[in-house]
Formats: structure tokens, C-alpha cells, sequence
């Protein structure tokens, strides 16, 4: 099933594609997706093939995960989202023990609040603390990004403490994650955004900040951004 699975993947190889997806996914030497291969396929065509495949095993999810080809991780971590429902924990310590494979910010938002984010929604949540501490780009986003399950939840207290750990990190792609947790924190509760922008405002990037205040009306992001509270 596998093999057929992989014949099938290749046989939509886009050449055009797969050089826009190089770009987009930034794959350049020193890049964030530096030797990420892609073969060009949509996410359309990639959820298809996890629908048809989902009845792969976890080992030979693992083939796919340990692969270069990024529509292979894409499809095992969209497969494992509908394995999730009838085996949870079992997925879930699947998921974190290969968290590092979800190497570009598609693979952990599509994935990350299904697994990471409804398992942990009653329970403890101190490997969301560690992930968020890990020197690792994929781990940090996940620990965020996971908590999006949370916020569907009306339950902001994770969010807003993960978020407030990862202020300070550097990189562009945990910046707009981050403001983008804030923002769906904001769409639910806008005094809570605004409270913890107040406390925070002084070690928020400025990415994190313009995201976090997307859906808030003109005037008040400009407010805002000129560190204006009511």
C-alpha cells in the first residue's frame, strides 16, 4: 500500500510547481526549509491521497515522516489528523516523538492542534512548556500553534503563556505564529488581547504585534501601534 501510495504522489510531479513551492517554503541554503524537496502537489491533491491511504500503519507513517519529500511528511501528518480519532494517545506519542520531522510551518499547522492541541485540551499541558523551551524552530511552533484548540475552546491562559515565553525568540516564523494565536485570543476576547498587550508591549515584535491586531478596526490598530491603551 505504500509503494502504491508514493507511485501515486510521483506520478503528479510538477516541475512548475514544485520551483513556486522551493520559493514559497524558503528552501534556500541558510533558509528555514533549506533541503526540503517538494514534488509540486497541492494540498487538494495530498489530502485525496491521505483519504485513500489513511489505513497505512504507523510504521509505514514513519517511512514517510523520515523522507526529504515534503508532500510525504504532508500526507503522513494529514493521515495520522483522521488516526487521531480512534486512537489518540497512541497518535499523540507518535506525533511528539517525530515533532522535529513537522519541518516547515504547513506540516505543524495542519497537524498540531488535531493531535498535539485535542489531546492535551483536559490534561497537563507542561509538554507545551517544553516544546516552547526546545531549541528547535518546529518544537517552539508547535507548542504554540497547538494551543489554537485551546482558544476554540475559550480557554486563553495557555496561549497567553506560551506566548509570553516566546516573545523574545527571533525568528519570523514564531513571530506570526504567535500573533496569530493572540489574534484568535483577541476575536473571542478583545480586553484579554488588549491586557496582555499592555503588559507585554515592550518586548512584543513588531510582526507579532501586527498580526495579533489584525481583525481590530483602523483607528484602534493605529492606537495601537503607537503603544496607545485606553
Amino acid at each position: 500500500m505504500l509503494d502504491e501510495l508514493i507511485s501515486e504522489i510521483q506520478k503528479n510531479y510538477s516541475k512548475e510547481r514544485a520551483e513556486h513551492s522551493k520559493r514559497f517554503f524558503k528552501t534556500g541554503i541558510g533558509e528555514y526549509g533549506e533541503g526540503d524537496v517538494f514534488l509540486g502537489l497541492s494540498v487538494p491533491q495530498v489530502r485525496s491521497f491521505a483519504k485513500k491511504y489513511r489505513e497505512l500503519s504507523l510504521s509505514q507513517i514513519q517511512r514517510l515522516l523520515d523522507s526529504v519529500t515534503h508532500e510525504y511528511r504532508l500526507v503522513a501528518g494529514i493521515i495520522l489528523t483522521d488516526k487521531f480519532e480512534k486512537n489518540p494517545e497512541e497518535v499523540f506519542n507518535f506525533y511528539i516523538k517525530n515533532a522535529k520531522r513537522f519541518n516547515n510551518w504547513d506540516l505543524v499547522d495542519l497537524t498540531a492542534p488535531k493531535i498535539t492541541g485535542n489531546f492535551l485540551l483536559d490534561k497537563n499541558k507542561k509538554i507545551l512548556y517544553d516544546l516552547a523551551k526546545s531549541k528547535n524552530l518546529w518544537e517552539k511552533r508547535i507548542a504554540i500553534v497547538s494551543t489554537y484548540a485551546f482558544i476554540r475552546e475559550g480557554k486563553f491562559a495557555d496561549t497567553l503563556k506560551i506566548s509570553e515565553i516566546l516573545l523574545n525568540n527571533p525568528h519570523d516564523l514564531i513571530h506570526k505564529a504567535v500573533g496569530w494565536m493572540l489574534r484568535e485570543v483577541g476575536k473571542r476576547s478583545e480586553e484579554i488581547l488588549k491586557d496582555f498587550l499592555k503588559v507585554n508591549y515592550k518586548k512584543i515584535p513588531r510582526t507579532t504585534l501586527r498580526y495579533a491586531i489584525e481583525k481590530f478596526d483602523e483607528k484602534e490598530r493605529k492606537k495601537l501601534l503607537k503603544e496607545k491603551f485606553d
